[in-house]
This record gives C-alpha cells, structure tokens and sequence, in this order.
C-alpha cells in the first residue's frame, strides 16, 4: 500500500473515494537572465504527513535555490474519470500533474511565490487545466501510487469497443447550414407548369 493512502471523507459514510494524501515541493532556482533571475518549477510530490503542518514552510536555502513545502492536498480517483486514469497508466512515464499559479499574497521578500493549487493523476483534468492556460507540470508517480492507480483502472476502466463505421450511404445528408436535408426521388409535383 502506497505511503500516500487514505480514504476520502465523504459526505454520505457509505461512499468513500480512494485517495491519496500528498504535499508538493516547489523549487525556486536562480537562471541566469537580467530581466528575471529567478523561477519557478515542480520539484516534487510527496506522501503528506502529518508533520508538515497546514502552512507551506522553507525547507532549504542557498545563493542558488529554495525548496517550499506545500502540504495537504488530497489526489481523490473519481470512477467517472477512469479513463483519464487508464491513459496515464498506459504512457511510458506515468506521473502526478500540479497546478500551480504564482501568487502575490504569499509573496516571498515583496516578490510572489509559486502556490500549488491541484494534484491529480488523472490525464483529462491535466489536459482540461492547460486548456484553461494554467501552468500545469508533472512528476513521475513512484511505482507503488501507479499500482494503486492501476487496480483502480483495472476495477473501473471498461475499454470501448470499436464501432463498425456505417458506409456513407447511410450518413445522413447535411445542408450547407448543417440542417437535415431531403432527397426526393419522385416527381417534382406542384408549381407553374406542373400538371
């Protein structure tokens, strides 16, 4: 079992989604540019404990980097999302996507600081947030998070059957509009000069 586990609370007792208890690590590092000497990027997610508190910390310091502690996100698997589930697993590097976004509240000596906001394992809602123009970054999962994960796809994840593809004789006909259109093989009737 994954050092991540736990079960998500849920409203109804009787329902309860496997989840993991995470936290992130986000690195500071500084780049060799003029106009921004530093940035931004995902270092890691990591099992939560508990431990770690509520509030992101300094974990370490120096003239090159910073590493901040971000706890207590929880990475819930929905059966609704199986699929988004099942493409990550199927990929060469199956991973964890965060969704960070710089903030001014959190703000480190005056500058913003990176705040993550989701973990997720899930491939659709990655591709949904970078839809949305977020900053998305991912991690590789450690080999027990992609069991867990792959007994859940095995559980939930139904393969759709490929649909034999109608001949087009039997597509329906579109107007230019994208509206229904008719075809009459009998004789035009009514109008001038019909008898």
């Amino acid at each position: 079992m994954p050092d991540f586990l736990m079960q998500s609370p849920d409203t109804d007792e009787t329902v309860r989604r496997p989840c993991l208890s995470a936290a992130v690590i986000m690195r500071r590092e500084h780049i060799n540019n003029p106009w921004q000497p530093w940035r931004w990027v995902l270092a890691d997610v990591v099992p939560n404990e508990e431990g770690f508190g509520h509030e992101p910390r300094l974990l370490f310091k120096d003239d090159t980097e910073e590493r901040w502690l971000h706890p207590g996100f929880n990475v819930e698997l929905s059966l609704g999302d199986a699929e988004g589930y099942y493409l990550n697993v199927t990929t060469p590097q199956p991973c964890f996507w965060v969704v960070w976004r710089m903030e001014e509240e959190a703000a480190l000596a005056g500058e913003p600081i990176a705040v993550p906001q989701i973990v997720t394992l899930s491939y659709h809602d990655a591709g949904r947030w970078l839809d949305a123009q977020e900053t998305v970054e991912q991690v590789r999962a450690p080999p027990d998070v992609l069991q867990w994960l792959q007994e859940f796809v095995d559980r939930h994840h139904v393969l759709e059957a490929k649909r034999r593809q109608r001949p087009q004789s039997f597509k329906s006909l579109q107007d230019r509009f994208g509206n229904p259109a008719r075809v009459s093989t009998g004789k035009p009737s009514g109008g001038p000069g019909h008898g």
